[in-house]
């Protein structure tokens, strides 16, 4: 078996481990939890130790259930290249943090709580190595199941449940149409295995049907405007590390399927609905920033900003050329380091307070200067300033997309304006000006865990920002790819 094939199997091991531990014994599950987790990440990071980047082929290839495949036509056949290796590394990074987060803040029913992360990071990691179109599907859906019961069961207010099924319910419907359109790709080509479905030709017409049917589904997950109404909801229902989750990965699988589906299996429609996309994406740049601009909760805000960012990404990857889907690539990356810090950094304020509404807050400057810093830290970081990870992605996005259409990159660029906007606002509001009168008293500054969980999201994003061609190599090979096999005129 391959390395990966431990990778995605491990964290099931640790819920196994985990159903013989008393429920009582919360110190015993949190630590046997938090071991697996970070067990499976060191063993990611050989995935990326061990991965040739000269090549585009897919690595660590095994099939994850051999005694299925034996009884049935379903292959579960698993695999990276340069576009999943990175996410794979990101999914098993962000869960031992998520262990970390609930670690005091979770005081019901702790063991279900470290089952279900682990679970998600089974499936997550699943749905980003499959090589077969069927059982992508099946990963892509399951992993609704753990993040509804986060919502549901762990969220922080009364509308959780309301936020857990409108979650559920438009990933559900969406991902609908992907399933009739695998149905109807199996129907003619015989099976669902993507090295042959890359190989089969479809007709213009053909390709158009089904790009819609896969885009109804990625464009949910994205989440793109006007599909995006259930994102804020569910970050601000979530308990801290659900929302952690949620923005560093699971919004990456709706990117990742336009990048690994969409854009090689149907290329003439891709390049049909590129204005498509592109009209929407400006429109989640524009409207996703001005919106930002106008909340009043913590939470809400963050989100809102993920719209926008995400729609820095689907412009970059239907710029249909490297350097635009380079920059996209990097910028979810980034985007899942940046984003959950954020969200770690409400949680911290929020665990103190209990509010998440911007006007109660002010000041904390004075009283929290370590919160202060890394607040500042990562509000520039949002607004893609140099030497930090977001740079890198938008520089190449807006390059790539500069090169197909100088208006709309024109467009794209004002996004960048508006960013500074909302996030120096936000900055500004609670790190500066006067403190509020119970905030001197009973506000403490971040304690040790919180700050070395807060510490490696600083070192990936300047380490990306300041020497980002270790993640370009590897990835750079595999998007040629993509774009040859798939007839795209690439830009050198």
């Amino acid at each position: 078996m391959s390395l990966l094939y431990w990778v995605i199997i491990l964290p099931l091991i640790g819920c196994g481990i985990l159903l013989f531990l008393p429920s009582w014994d919360r110190r015993s599950i949190l630590v046997t939890s938090l071991g697996i987790s970070s067990i499976t990440f060191i063993l990611s990071l050989f995935l990326w130790v061990l991965f040739d980047s000269s090549t585009a082929k897919f690595q660590f290839t095994t099939d994850l259930f051999p005694f299925i495949s034996k009884s049935s036509s379903l292959h579960f056949l698993i695999g990276l290249d340069g576009i999943s290796l990175f996410f794979v590394i990101l999914t098993c990074f962000l869960i031992p943090i998520c262990i970390l987060v609930g670690w005091s803040s979770i005081q019901v029913s702790i063991k279900e709580y470290c089952i279900a992360f682990l679970v998600l990071e089974s499936l997550v990691i699943a749905a980003f190595s499959v090589l077969d179109l069927l059982i992508f599907y099946i990963f892509f859906e399951s992993v609704l199941i753990p993040m509804f019961c986060i919502i549901g069961i762990w969220g922080s207010r009364e509308r959780k449940i309301r936020a857990a099924y409108q979650f559920f319910l438009y990933t559900l419907v969406g991902s609908l149409f992907m399933l009739l359109a695998i149905l109807l790709m199996y129907s003619e080509a015989g099976s669902t295995d993507l090295h042959i479905l890359y190989a089969t030709p479809w007709s213009e017409s053909r390709q158009m049907i089904l790009w819609l049917a896969f885009f109804a589904s990625f464009a949910v997950k994205v989440p793109m405007v006007p599909v995006h109404i259930w994102l804020p909801e569910a970050h601000v229902e979530a308990p801290t590390a659900g929302s952690v989750i949620l923005a560093g990965i699971l919004l990456k699988l709706g990117t990742y399927g336009f990048l690994r589906f969409s854009i090689p299996l149907f290329p003439e429609a891709s390049i049909y609905f590129t204005p498509l996309v592109q009209t929407l994406s400006l429109v989640a740049i524009i409207y996703g920033s001005l919106t930002t601009l106008r909340q009043v909760d913590l939470k809400k805000i963050i989100a809102y900003s993920s719209v926008a960012h995400m729609g820095f990404v689907t412009l970059g990857l239907f710029s249909l050329n490297a350097q635009g889907i380079e920059g996209a690539v990097m910028l979810m990356i980034a985007h899942g380091l940046v984003s959950p810090a954020l969200f770690l950094l409400v949680g911290c304020l929020y665990d103190r307070h209990k509010t998440r509404l911007v006007r109660y807050y002010g000041g904390c400057a004075q009283t929290m200067p370590l919160f202060a810093l890394f607040l500042v830290f990562f509000t520039m970081a949002n607004i893609s300033l140099p030497g930090t990870a977001s740079f890198v992605g938008e520089f190449l996005v807006l390059t790539g997309v500069f090169q197909s259409n100088t208006l709309i990159a024109t467009i794209a660029a004002t996004g960048m304006v508006l960013g500074g906007a909302y996030a120096l606002w936000l900055c500004n509001r609670v790190a500066y000006g006067f403190p509020k009168p119970y905030y001197i008293s009973s506000f403490s500054d971040l304690n040790r865990r919180e700050f070395f969980i807060l510490l490696p999201f600083c070192v990936g994003v300047l380490w990306m920002g300041v020497a980002p061609e270790p993640f370009l190599e590897v990835i750079r090979c595999s998007i040629t790819n993509v774009l040859t096999q798939s007839s795209i005129f690439v830009n050198s």
